[in-house]
C-alpha cells in the first residue's frame, strides 16, 4: 500500500518546525502528503485508504478527497500543507490543488484555530495544576495557533513560517519565560484573534463549489 500512495503522490511538503522556522540541530524532518487515487480503483468492493503513513519518514498522507474535507473544515494542520514553502513533490493535481487553496477557507477558522489553541492551553494548565510541570513545547505552539489564526483572518493567508517570532517563541519552548508572560500573551491573542474574526472578509462558509469543481476535474483526469 505504501507503495501505491507514493506512485500517486500530487503534493508533499515539510511541515513542523523547520517550516515554521523553528527548527534546531536535532529537530525532525515532518512530512505531509497528499495521493490520489486512480478513479478506477473506486469502483471495488475494497476502497483505496483514506489515509496512510508514509511512504516518506515521518509523513502522512491523505487521499485527495478526504484531505479536501477536512480543509473544508478549516482543520489548521490540513491547511498549513496548503501553505506550507518547503515543497518536495508536486505533479499537475498538486498545482491544481494550491490553486485552488483559498476556496477552503472561511470564518471558521477563527473556531477552529482558537479551539485547538484553547484545547493546548487547557492542557497545560491542567498539566501544572496536577504535576507543577509546564510542558513549554506545548504552550509555545498554543501561541503560535493564535498568531496564525488572526493572520489567516486578516489576510486570507495561511502563516506558516513564523520566523520573526523565532526567538521569542523559542525562548517560551525553553522555558525562559515565566508562565504568567506567556498566559498573558495568550490573552492577548485571544483578544486579538477575536478581533480579526470580527473584521475579516472571509466568506461565512467556504466554497465547496469551487472544492467539488477540483475534486471532479481531478477525478476525470485520472480515470484512465
Amino acid at each position: 500500500m505504501i507503495e501505491f500512495v507514493e506512485r500517486h503522490t500530487a503534493l508533499a511538503v515539510v511541515v513542523g518546525s523547520r517550516a515554521y522556522g523553528l527548527q534546531g540541530p536535532g529537530s525532525d524532518c515532518d512530512r505531509r502528503g497528499v495521493y490520489v487515487a486512480p478513479t478506477r480503483a473506486f469502483w471495488h468492493l475494497e476502497k483505496p485508504p483514506t489515509h496512510l503513513d508514509g511512504p516518506a519518514a515521518e509523513q502522512f498522507s491523505w487521499e485527495i478527497e478526504r484531505f479536501c474535507l477536512l480543509a473544508l473544515q478549516g482543520n489548521p494542520t490540513v491547511l498549513e500543507v496548503l501553505w506550507s514553502p518547503l515543497v518536495e513533490r508536486i505533479t499537475d493535481d498538486g498545482k491544481r490543488l494550491l490553486a485552488a487553496r483559498q476556496a477552503f477557507l472561511s470564518r471558521r477558522v477563527a473556531e477552529t484555530y482558537g479551539n485547538y489553541a484553547r484545547d493546548q492551553l487547557n492542557r497545560v494548565a491542567s498539566r501544572r495544576e496536577r504535576t507543577g510541570e509546564t510542558n513549554h513545547k506545548q504552550a509555545m505552539h498554543m501561541i503560535r495557533l493564535l498568531v496564525a489564526g488572526a493572520h489567516v483572518l486578516r489576510t486570507g493567508e495561511v502563516l506558516v513560517d513564523v520566523r520573526h517570532l523565532r526567538e521569542r517563541l523559542l525562548a517560551v519552548r525553553r522555558g525562559e519565560v515565566p508562565w504568567a508572560e506567556v498566559d498573558a500573551w495568550a490573552a492577548d491573542l485571544f483578544r486579538e484573534l477575536a478581533d480579526a474574526a470580527a473584521t475579516t472578509v472571509l466568506p461565512d462558509q467556504p466554497d465547496r463549489v469551487e472544492v467539488d469543481r477540483l475534486l471532479t476535474a481531478v477525478r476525470e483526469g485520472n480515470l484512465s
